[in-house]
């Protein structure tokens, strides 16, 4: 028998590594690269400032079209995956009645693949479309977001309008962007069987899912939040008569009182918070109460806090009420007949008839005080804590002349202490810097915009800006 020595035992090994690194792909063809086969380019017919262009591929991660006013091309879409061999991609914010070249940019890995360029020319704009103009050398990026006669519409801060979608009637005044990306609107319908519901709105303009109360309630058009994983809260109607002669009112009075209800993507009723079971009649003011229809509440606004419990406005109570989302529980009431908070910087009363409550970080909050100063309506800032039930107005605005916006009007906190703030009929919209100087309008009259909103993308509007 041969001996085995210590010399050959460390050869064979030095072998065996030297087999084990040899590359395991070796002879292997290298995987395929992106192809583009074909590419269609196509007008959007609910909005001719964008263009659908349908690329067939193969071996791709991702798809997004260069384009651009003739032969530039310094433009590029959001990038979009492909479902099996083919990726829609939606082109937004093009110039009306112009000439374009478009060319699909396909993607895989570090590689990249162009298609051949096509031509392609918008439409001219719908003759009732409204126009806009702006003035403001300082606004803050992004677009604006609001509804206008039968129309909700996005301008840029030229006033050019650069997305519409035109309602058979109306968008219900209200026109607003969610963080699911989408937008929502409650328009009246000929249909007095389906209550009215909100309707969502992708940015392609298709109506992709309609939004109601439970308990056949009617949906009120003022706000809506719609949330990620498919639920929203919504404000509703309910009316009962009740006997107000009590309280300076007639036998049959027909009471409105504002319900939040908290509904499941499916429909199903998560939580439901009613007027009837914790406020007051006479919480309201008594000259308001005499009628026979009373307004009790009129909730005009919702937001969720940081610890998920929600915030109401009810304008005719000019309160701002916290109610506990587990419980139902009335958290605090601030302002109104019934304000629990002593407020520092205001002279007279803090805020009446208010629109646009919206929370803006921990203990922080605007709103649109509509009848609480006599120069007119004006936006507010406070900062207030909850625990001492103290509230310290630290900003307010207004136009110059002075509006007062008794029907509608909304705030938005945007970032670097700025505010944009819609008068609802006082016909303006105007966004102030933190000293309260106006960096961005809508010149002259703007009509009656209910609520304006920023936003900072057309492709996903509402997702990651301030309510």
């Amino acid at each position: 028998m041969k001996r085995v020595t210590p010399r050959l035992v460390a050869i064979a090994a030095t072998l065996l590594v030297a087999c084990t690194d040899e590359p395991a792909n070796i002879g292997l063809a290298p995987p395929p690269g992106p192809v583009i086969e074909t590419a269609e380019v196509a007008r959007n017919p609910d909005n001719v400032l964008s263009a659908v262009v349908t690329a067939h591929v193969r071996n791709v991660d991702s798809v997004a079209v260069r384009f651009g006013p003739g032969p530039s091309l310094e433009s590029l879409s959001p990038a979009v995956v492909p479902v099996g061999d083919s990726a829609v991609v939606l082109i937004l914010g093009l110039f009306p009645a112009t000439a374009y070249n478009l060319r699909v940019v396909a993607y895989r890995g570090g590689e990249t693949v162009l298609g051949d360029v096509a031509p392609f020319a918008t439409d001219t704009l719908p003759s009732d479309l409204p126009h806009y103009a702006t003035f403001g050398a300082a606004p803050s990026p992004g677009y604006v977001v609001f509804a206008a006669g039968r129309y909700g519409v996005v301008i840029d801060n030229t006033g050019r309008v650069v997305w519409y979608h035109r309602f058979p009637t109306s968008p219900g005044l209200n026109f607003q962007p969610q963080p699911t990306g989408r937008y929502v609107a409650r328009p009246a319908t000929p249909d007095p069987t389906d209550l009215d519901p909100w309707v969502e709105i992708d940015v392609r303009g298709n109506v992709t899912r309609t939004f109601g109360c439970a308990r056949n309630l009617i949906p009120r058009f003022h706000d809506l939040i719609s949330l990620p994983d498919g639920s929203y809260w919504v404000m509703c109607d309910e009316s009962r008569l009740m006997d107000l002669t009590p309280y300076g009112g007639v036998v049959n009075a027909q009471v409105l009182g504002t319900v939040v209800q908290h509904v499941s993507g499916t429909g199903a009723l998560l939580f439901e918070w009613s007027p009837f079971d914790h406020l007051a009649i006479t919480d309201l003011d008594s000259l308001d109460r005499t009628g026979v229809s009373v307004n009790w509440t009129h909730g005009n606004a919702i937001d969720l806090d940081t610890d998920g419990n929600l915030i109401v406005s009810f304008r005719s109570l000019s309160e701002i009420t916290k109610i506990d989302t587990r419980t139902g529980d009335v958290l605090w009431r601030m302002g109104g007949r019934r304000n629990q908070f002593t407020f520092d910087g205001v002279s007279g009363t803090a805020f009446m008839r208010q629109h646009g409550v919206r929370l803006t970080g921990n203990g922080r909050l605007t709103l649109l005080d509509n009848l609480g100063d006599p120069s007119g309506s004006r936006a507010e800032r406070y900062v207030f804590d909850a625990g001492t039930h103290t509230a310290r107005l630290i900003g307010s605005y207004g136009p110059s002349p002075s509006v007062t916006a008794q029907l509608g009007g909304t705030t938005q906190e945007l970032p670097g202490a700025r505010t944009l703030v819609a008068y609802g009929n006082g016909e303006r919209v105007q966004e102030y810097d933190q000293t309260g100087l106006v960096v961005w309008e809508i010149t002259g009259r703007s009509g009656y915009i209910f609520r304006a909103e920023r936003i900072r993308s057309l492709y996903r509007p509402g997702v990651g800006d301030p309510r």
